[in-house]
């Protein structure tokens, strides 16, 4: 785990090089954290506090991590296999066509007084991250008709990747869109204050109310006749 910043002193930016994304301890690491990947459940795509169901449920969800240190098992699409593989395959040709990469598990910053969370798909040098997004072929074809024409991003993206920058203080990310058998689309973006400080407020007041409703549920559990469970996980082989 990493803690230095470039002139020797103690920094706020912790990255956590022996994680592997996908293990028990990568997963340990998140558990009942803000993270990147799910900062738009929590920010509007106008950056604007999100007040929904998806937002509520997310509250809940980190909270109950939270009480009990334990991530529930979530269901993994054929689309996110086989992003797994393009991601593998999209960071070779990065590295051997633009900038050899570094792997990074997790990293987090807790400067804000609370902690976020983001895992880079790869850190480039001192200075830059990259971020891999697997697409469908029609995504892939309006990705170079109206984003790579402009140096932009895709709206779907940008929460996310302006939090990783956020977090990782770094000064930039080059957004790798990769489609099999199309041309492979590399855009690179640099931190937007007013977008980071739309994520700061959103996540702060997220997390002023997940303090106060665990609050609420230690006080309902204390004065209600509740009976402790135990867990049962169990094993599939398949």
């Amino acid at each position: 785990m990493e803690m230095i910043d470039h002139a020797g002193a103690r920094s706020s930016v912790q990255i956590h090089r022996d994680l592997y994304q996908g293990t028990e301890e990568w997963m340990a690491a998140r558990c009942g954290m803000l993270t990147a990947s799910e900062m738009g459940l929590i920010l509007t795509p106008t950056f604007k506090a999100a007040k929904n169901e998806k937002e509520r449920a997310h509250l809940y969800e980190l909270l109950a991590q939270r009480i009990t240190g334990y991530v529930e098992p979530r269901y993994v699409s054929d689309d996110m296999l086989r992003g797994q593989d393009d991601e593998v395959e999209a960071l070779a040709l990065y590295a051997r066509h633009y900038a050899p990469t570094e792997a990074a598990g997790f990293i987090t910053n807790d400067k804000w007084g609370f902690t976020i969370g983001y895992s880079p798909d790869a850190l480039v040098g001192s200075d830059g991250l990259v971020e891999v997004k697997s697409r469908r072929q029609k995504f892939q074809i309006e990705t170079f008709v109206v984003h790579v024409a402009e140096g932009t991003i895709p709206a779907d993206f940008v929460i996310q990747v302006q939090t990783g920058l956020l977090v990782t203080e770094r000064a930039w990310c080059d957004l790798v869109s990769y489609s099999g058998g199309l041309p492979m689309a590399v855009i690179r973006t640099y931190p937007d204050p007013a977008v980071q400080d739309a994520i700061i407020s959103a996540a702060g007041d997220f997390e002023k109310r997940l303090s106060e409703a665990l609050t609420r549920y230690r006080q309902a559990v204390a004065k209600s006749r509740s009976i402790q469970t135990e867990r049962r996980i169990e094993e599939i082989i398949l």
